[in-house]
């Protein structure tokens, strides 16, 4: 995870720790419903781990910042890497 995506994302997030599911998706999956969100959290098509504030079904569901930086740093260095055979070169650094 780079530091400056996380600071970033503190930034951005009013240094919450855990981010609220809906604020995630609004900002990073805004193509998706939060029930599509939630399906595809729950079958791993998007490899986020969902934080249950309780036991309960019912309880505040969210993302952990580290683990949302580590997400966005990994889609950025598979565009990263896609890049390079497309164009012959990639703008910024592949990790």
């Amino acid at each position: 995870m780079s530091p400056n995506t996380a600071f970033l994302l503190m930034a951005q997030y009013s240094c919450k720790v855990i981010i609220p599911l809906e604020d995630v998706r609004r900002d990073i999956f805004s193509h998706l419903t939060l029930q599509k969100m939630l399906r595809k959290l729950g079958s791993g098509d998007i490899a986020l781990p969902v934080v249950r504030i309780e036991n309960s079904q019912k309880c505040a569901k969210g993302i952990h910042l580290q683990d949302l930086a580590g997400y966005i740093d990994k889609r950025q260095a598979a565009a990263a890497r896609e890049c390079r055979p497309l164009h012959g070169f990639c703008p910024y650094p592949v990790r």
